[in-house]
């Protein structure tokens, strides 16, 4: 076959450039002196799901330094990607179920090998935002996070779907997310309306993060807590 290798097998496919990043938390979050470490392996070509990028740097200090509220709670991460937050949350004590897109199992794959990097005993599980397959009914969570997961308005719908029946299917929970905050602001804010949903929480980003870490980052990002607007939800 023209353009084949020779010896007429396929080419095979370039290895992925992976790396381990170390995440600290507390004390002076330093190698020498911290409270948590957590390890995850990138790919440091930058695929979407499988960066550390800053939303998910501070949600996962957020998480840590909320931690009380954290133990012993139901936590399911959407869209997890590397899982930083997520697995934050494991370490101080919630059972946590990392989700990403179903049909993505380099993704998945990936999770689960930075559980087992981390000796943290979560759920991985296939859920893509908008479709109503069986294990999403299982699922109750006390917390659901979600970091830079509105970056895409075309999957805003799906998204505030999935999150408004979580938080239906378990009374009292909350949804808490870290974003960017662009032009698609205002989108956010509607479909907040139309899903039923309302902010119970608005803080900058970086209000909250260690200088060592904030002069590393970059952006308007913001933390939101979301739940259900009783009065309007439908």
């Amino acid at each position: 076959m023209e353009g084949a290798p020779s010896g007429g097998r396929s080419a095979a496919a370039p290895a992925r450039m992976t790396t381990v990043s170390r995440h600290y938390f507390g004390g002076s979050t330093s190698e020498s002196d911290h409270d948590l470490r957590v390890d995850i392996i990138e790919n440091i070509e930058e695929d979407y799901g499988m960066f550390v990028w800053p939303c998910s740097v501070i949600l996962a200090e957020y998480v840590w330094q909320q931690r009380s509220r954290f133990s012993g709670s139901r936590v399911v991460e959407l869209g997890a990607g590397t899982s930083l937050p997520g697995l934050v949350a494991a370490k101080v004590g919630a059972d946590v179920t990392l989700t990403d897109i179903a049909h993505n199992t380099e993704v998945l794959n990936n999770i689960r090998k930075i559980c087992a990097l981390n000796d943290a005993n979560c759920t991985v599980l296939g859920l893509t935002w908008g479709d109503w397959d069986e294990p999403i009914f299982d699922l109750r969570p006390d917390i659901i996070l979600g970091a830079d997961v509105l970056y895409d308005s075309a999957n805003f719908d799906n998204l505030f779907a999935t999150v408004s029946f979580l938080l239906e299917n378990s009374p009292g929970s909350v949804f808490i997310t870290t974003y960017h905050n662009r032009s698609g602001h205002h989108l956010i804010e509607f479909l907040m309306v139309k899903w039923g949903l309302k902010c119970l929480k608005l803080l900058d980003g970086f209000s909250f993060l260690p200088s060592c870490k904030a002069a590393s980052l970059q952006g308007n990002i913001q933390l939101v807590e979301i739940g259900l607007d009783k009065d309007n939800h439908k």
